[in-house]
């Protein structure tokens, strides 16, 4: 790894450790801002030592510097992994030498933690802050219309498969819901089928549902005997993530498509 991944690394860390403000305040509808840091057993305000992100966690033996209660270990979770995000986002960018394709890495990472942030959400609260899903969507267009200036084509390609997939994941909820009789699937799920076709375009964005589907099939087999509702947004997220990451493998699966 040399010294500008390791950036990438700690500033995907650092954004992630803001991720973490989000998947506790958001759904508790209070402001990301203010107050400042403070623990949530005993609300005393954190020192910015304390902030460090995953060597606070290690330091203070994962427990409140105050109160001495357990800190969830989710907090370094959601840093260290949304640092590999950055950089996995960085690595597989094959622009990455260019002014243009490291912005665009950049842009993707972000996207990447905060996909991160909305299924870590989705999998405790089982709803979505609109805002997250909005900045993911806005993100992942950005990403899209760089991705199609530097590969020569119209800089709307990836724009319209996000469109496209979108209108056919509201399609495919409206009909499933009719004849269910009941609402199926969540409106959070016509968002990121969006963002996987603004990131993916349309064959690879296809595929990367179909595995966030097939990875779905054996966890629900688990819990659907418990009536857990099993949220879908983690799975389509991980669809797209490896796709992104195994491309080209991708590609010759579906090389008939390319014919």
């Amino acid at each position: 790894m040399d010294s500008f991944e390791l950036f990438v690394v700690v500033f995907g860390v650092c954004i992630g450790s803001f991720s973490n403000v989000l998947i506790y305040r958001l759904p508790r509808n209070q402001s990301v801002i203010f107050p400042a840091s403070h623990c949530t057993s005993c609300d005393t305000p954190l020192k910015f030592y304390h902030n460090v992100p995953i060597f606070s966690w290690i330091f203070l033996g994962g427990k409140c510097a105050f109160c001495n209660l357990k800190i969830s270990p989710i907090y370094p979770f959601i840093e260290i992994f949304s640092g590999i995000l950055m950089l996995l986002a960085y690595i597989f960018s094959p622009q990455n030498s260019e002014i243009l394709g490291l912005i665009s890495s950049i842009l993707l990472g972000i996207c990447f933690i905060m996909l991160l942030t909305l299924s870590v959400i989705d999998i405790f609260y089982k709803a979505v802050p609109n805002v997250l899903l909005n900045v993911s969507v806005a993100l992942s267009l950005a990403y899209g219309v760089i991705l199609n200036l530097l590969n020569n084509e119209p800089f709307y390609h990836n724009a319209l498969a996000g469109i496209a997939f979108a209108l056919a994941f509201w399609l495919l909820r409206f009909v499933v819901s009719f004849f269910m009789k009941k609402e199926a699937m969540g409106s959070a799920d016509i968002f990121i089928a969006g963002i996987i076709g603004a990131v993916l375009g349309y064959k690879l964005g296809l595929f990367a549902v179909y595995l966030g589907a097939v990875l779905t099939l054996p966890v629900y087999a688990v819990v659907a005997k418990r009536g857990y509702e099993l949220p879908f947004v983690p799975f389509l997220s991980s669809g797209l993530v490896a796709t992104y990451i195994f491309k080209q493998q991708a590609i010759n699966f579906i090389g008939f498509l390319y014919e």
